[in-house]
């Protein structure tokens, strides 16, 4: 196979490879698009939750990912919405002292991470994500009675360069 012919192989086999990446990306779900074709191209959701006049279906990329995408249905099963869960700007939907457990997970997925610390009586859940390609932290204090107490965003000192001032 000669140079232009093995070129021209490797850049379709790259667009074809580009294209199903692309349909695998929440975000490319078509408004209007029926359930069986969100399943059929995002594969199965990592979470289903119902909603008021519909289902969520939540692909989440945590713990290694910085992403939890939510795909909403109505109640004939058509996609209403697709929204990036982990963005600074959803984050003041948090009601503090009136949600519980299960609006968290609706709202956010599983959590990277379920830690304590000294100063709460309770859980503190954390999540990973991007503000402007800068890796950042969501924690959610949960306390024994699964309430939010607070919440607070933070940077990711795991991506901090270990020679920065």
């Amino acid at each position: 196979m000669n140079t232009g012919r093995r070129l021209a192989l490797g850049c379709a086999l790259a667009a074809a490879a580009w294209l199903v990446g692309c349909a695998s990306e929440p975000q490319w779900v078509p408004p209007g698009a029926p359930r069986a074709e969100v399943l059929q191209r995002l594969g199965a959701p990592t979470a289903t939750y119902p909603l008021p006049a519909g289902e969520r279906l939540q692909y989440s990329r945590q713990p290694a990912g910085f992403e939890v995408n939510n795909v909403d249905l109505d109640a004939s099963g058509h996609v209403v919405a697709v929204t990036q869960a982990l963005d600074e700007g959803r984050f003041g939907q948090i009601l503090v002292d009136q949600w519980r457990v299960p609006d968290v997970l609706r709202a956010f997925g599983r959590p990277e991470e379920i830690s304590r610390v000294g100063s709460f009586q309770g859980d503190v859940w954390q999540w990973r994500y991007r503000q402007l390609n800068t890796p950042r932290l969501l924690y959610i204090y949960i306390d024994s009675q699964g309430v939010v107490r607070r919440y607070h965003t933070g940077d990711d000192l795991r991506f901090v360069p270990p020679n920065r001032p």
